[in-house]
């Protein structure tokens, strides 16, 4: 088993593309909706350091931790759907020499209460789009549940307590992107970016991250469309 990928180069603009999303240590793309590991890769090294505390409350498969693993990071992934923390734990078990703490837990992203204020370095995520992935059918408080309104609402409160929870002078970074709906554009990456402002942090960057190999493409070639088709997502950097 590979343990890092084969060639890499830290990003150094604010346009990001990866077209091979990258399989060392045991990433894959079979979770729907996760991110290339590329992603949390360069976040993790640009905006943390070694034996920092890493946290992903959208833990999904574990792409954040497993990363955080292989850069001597400790980190905490966080997800409300048992059957995610379960994929991470099976994923997080390779074989690597890393003085690293992890701790999966079962838990809500609008409700960080068992971590302290001001505990974390670096807060690296990749929350759902509101519901265009639905991530299970009748979990209580699982976000990717919801309409828009009440998205955006559970969002401001996972807004707040990424504040709360993180170190002045640190960093978090978010990536989403925009949805469409009856054909026109809903704009979730500008409306999470005004959600985490007006929580109290500052923008440090925008990186507008090219898709790749998005499962529903097909789909919408066959289409009849007069309207384009969105290949493009946000990572905001905040910083308190």
């Amino acid at each position: 088993m590979e343990l890092r990928p084969t060639v890499f180069y830290p990003e150094q603009t604010t346009l990001w593309s990866f077209p091979n999303r990258g399989r060392w240590a045991t990433h894959s793309g079979q979770y729907r909706g996760n991110w290339s590991p590329y992603i949390p890769r360069n976040l993790i090294l640009r905006y943390s350091k070694q034996g920092e505390w890493v946290l992903d409350q959208f833990l999904g498969s574990g792409t954040t931790l497993i990363e955080a693993k292989l850069l001597n990071r400790n980190a905490i992934g966080i997800d409300i759907n048992h059957q995610a923390l379960n994929r991470s734990k099976k994923n997080l078990t390779f074989k690597f020499q890393s003085k690293s703490k992890i701790f999966l837990r079962h838990g809500d992203a609008t409700n960080l209460s068992f971590i302290q204020d001001n505990k974390i370095d670096f807060i690296c995520t990749h929350p759902p789009y509101a519901n265009i992935i639905k991530y299970s059918h009748n979990i209580e408080n699982d976000i990717s549940l919801l309409n828009l309104n009440d998205f955006l609402t559970a969002l401001n409160s996972v807004a707040l307590e990424s504040y709360r929870v993180l170190k002045k002078n640190k960093f978090c970074a978010v990536m989403i992107g925009d949805i469409r709906k009856n054909g026109n554009v809903i704009p979730l990456g500008f409306k999470t970016l005004n959600i985490f402002m007006n929580s109290g942090f500052s923008l440090k960057e925008i990186i507008i991250k090219e898709q790749h190999h998005c499962r529903g493409s097909k789909k919408w070639e066959l289409l009849n469309k007069n309207f384009l088709m969105l290949a493009h997502e946000y990572i905001f950097v905040f910083y308190k």
